[in-house]
C-alpha cells in the first residue's frame, strides 16, 4: 500500500470517528435536556401542588377567623312578659313574677330583713331614691292590704327621708339592686296598733320587696 493510500484511510477513520463522537454528543445533549425538561416539570408540580394546599389553608384560616370574629348576638334585654316589671341587668327572672306572701310566725319582737334573692347591684343608702315593687301583707294573718302589682307601677322614694314608714327607711339601708326582701316590721315601726291614717293596715306588717334600681 501506497503513502497516499494510507493517508486516505487515515482521513477516512478519522472522519467516521468525528461523525460517530458528534451523534453520541447529539443523544446526550438530548437526554440531559429531556431530564431536565423532567425535573422542571416535577418542580412546577410541587410548586402548584403547595400553591393548592396553600390556598386551602388560607382559605379554611379565613373562615375560621370569620367564625371567631363574628360577633354574637347580643344578649336580649332584661324583660318580663308585658313590659312589667324592667328588671336590672343580670337580675333573677323570678322578679318577674308577684311573690307570695304569708303570715308571720310568732311574735316579732323587732325589724327582720331577710334577702330571699340577693342581687349584684349597687346597694342602696340613705338620700338615695330607690324605686321597688312590694307586697305588704299582716303579719298576723297574711292577708295583702297593697301591692305595687296591682297597679302595674313600680313605687319610688327618697330612702331615709321620712317618707315611708320606719320599717322600710331602716330595713332597705343596704339592700342592692336586684335584690328581694322579706320586711317583718314590727307595728311600732309601720302604722302603729291604731294607725292614725285612713285605711292603714294596723299592728306588724310582712313586704316583700323587690329592689329595681337605686340612684
Amino acid at each position: 500500500m501506497s503513502e497516499r493510500t494510507e493517508n486516505r484511510s487515515a482521513g477516512q477513520g478519522q472522519g467516521s470517528e468525528t461523525k460517530a463522537q458528534r451523534r453520541l454528543a447529539a443523544q446526550l445533549a438530548a437526554q440531559k435536556a429531556a431530564e431536565a425538561r423532567k425535573r422542571r416539570q416535577a418542580w412546577l408540580g410541587a410548586v402548584a401542588g403547595v400553591a393548592v394546599i396553600a390556598v386551602i389553608v388560607g382559605v379554611f384560616v379565613v373562615v375560621r377567623n370569620g367564625e371567631k370574629e363574628d360577633p354574637k348576638p347580643a344578649a336580649a334585654p332584661v324583660g318580663c312578659a308585658g313590659d312589667f316589671p324592667k328588671l336590672p341587668e343580670g337580675a333573677d327572672q323570678a322578679l318577674c313574677t308577684k311573690p307570695q306572701a304569708t303570715k308571720g310566725e310568732g311574735e316579732l319582737s323587732g325589724l327582720k330583713a331577710t334577702p330571699l334573692i340577693r342581687g349584684t347591684g349597687p346597694a342602696a343608702q340613705a338620700g338615695q331614691q330607690i324605686t321597688v315593687n312590694y307586697v305588704g301583707v299582716s303579719y298576723k294573718t297574711g292577708e295583702e292590704f297593697d301591692a305595687s302589682w296591682k297597679r302595674s307601677e313600680p313605687f319610688s322614694f327618697g330612702l331615709g327621708q321620712g317618707n315611708v314608714i320606719p320599717g322600710w327607711d331602716q330595713g332597705m339601708q343596704g339592700q342592692t339592686v336586684g335584690s328581694r326582701v322579706q320586711l317583718d316590721i314590727p307595728a311600732d315601726l309601720a302604722y302603729g296598733d291604731k294607725p292614725q291614717r285612713p285605711g292603714a293596715p294596723s299592728g306588724p306588717l310582712r313586704f316583700i320587696v323587690d329592689v329595681l334600681a337605686v340612684q
